[in-house]
């Protein structure tokens, strides 16, 4: 990993454009020549960030998810803001598409279209052992060309075998709650997991 200076640091966030941010400062910046940075900020002990700096992990789902045929970002380079604190970036050339939410808002017909297509991909991923707990709208891409993409999965695990039904169900739960917490209506949840459900049989 590279380790970023105090002066690069400031040059790109003067120049890039926040995208997003908390409490702790800027979280995700488009750089001048069309890159992603993605901050990690931490709130583990700093020695354990070093250690498994999320940077990394990030990087590593995304080879994950590449070597399983799954479209994500390309990842460009891993990167040191401050080892002393823990705080790791990334730069990553970003995955086009739309992100179900946005869909959802905009073209909210053409959402219940792809919900077969949609229940067969999360199928996919489950078959495939990946077990991803931010399996929510924001995070999932429909692409240009069709098909689905992922993006923002630090907390992605990937497991040596399938899902079992209880952490399929347990994944799509984590959907339902999104939808819950984000006051998100118009999501036809039910006919996902019913469409879910019957890709499953099939199999």
């Amino acid at each position: 990993m590279r380790i970023v200076t105090a002066r690069e640091l400031q040059d790109w966030l003067e120049h890039g454009t926040v995208l997003e941010k908390d409490s702790r400062g800027p979280k995700v910046v488009m750089l001048q020549n069309g890159l992603i940075l993605k901050i990690f900020h931490t709130r583990r002990h700093p020695w354990l960030a070093r250690i498994t700096p999320p940077a990394k992990r990030f990087a590593q789902n995304a080879a994950t998810l590449k070597k399983l045929g799954i479209a994500a970002p390309a990842i460009i380079e891993t990167l040191w803001l401050d080892q002393c604190k823990g705080l790791s970036a990334c730069t990553y050339q970003p995955l086009p598409g739309k992100s179900l939410e946005t869909l959802l808002r905009e073209q909210p017909t053409e959402i219940d279209n792809l919900i077969p297509e949609l229940a067969a991909f999360i199928f996919r991923l489950h078959r495939q052992g990946i077990y991803f707990r931010s399996l929510h709208l924001g995070n999932v891409l429909l692409l240009p060309e069709g098909g689905f993409g992922l993006i923002d999965f630090l907390d992605l695990i990937k497991k040596r075998r399938r899902l079992n039904d209880w952490e399929a169900k347990r994944n799509l739960g984590h959907l339902r709650r999104y939808l819950q917490r984000r006051k998100i209506s118009g999501f036809p949840i039910d006919k996902l997991i019913d469409s879910y459900s019957a890709t499953a049989r099939s199999c």
